[in-house]
C-alpha cells in the first residue's frame, strides 16, 4: 500500500495537504490561508476541501436576485444574419 506524502503542490500552485496533517497543523495552515494561499485537503490522495482565508466584504449572491430587472427585446435570440455574423467575426 502507497501512502501518499502529507504535503504537496497542485498544478495551480495550491498546497495540498493529507487529512491527518491537516489535523495537526491547522494552526499553521489557518494562518498560511490567512495570509492569502489556498490550501486543498485530501483524503487518500483525492481533494475533499479547500482552506481560504475570509475576506470582509464578500457578499454571496442570491440567485434570482434580479428576476423582473432585466428585460430582453423581442426576438433577440433570433439566430444572426449572414452579414450580421461576419460583421461580428471582424470585429
Amino acid at each position: 500500500m502507497q501512502v501518499a506524502p502529507p504535503i504537496a503542490l497542485v498544478q495551480n500552485g495550491d498546497m495540498e495537504v493529507n487529512a491527518s496533517f491537516a489535523q495537526k497543523h491547522l494552526r499553521t495552515l489557518i494562518e498560511k490561508a490567512r495570509l492569502g494561499e489556498e490550501i486543498v485537503i485530501a483524503r487518500a490522495g483525492k481533494p475533499v476541501a479547500k482552506l481560504v482565508g475570509f475576506r470582509p466584504g464578500q457578499v454571496r449572491r442570491k440567485l434570482g436576485s434580479a428576476t423582473g430587472t432585466i428585460r430582453f427585446k423581442k426576438g433577440w435570440d433570433a439566430p444572426m444574419t449572414k452579414a450580421e455574423l461576419e460583421k461580428f467575426l471582424s470585429g
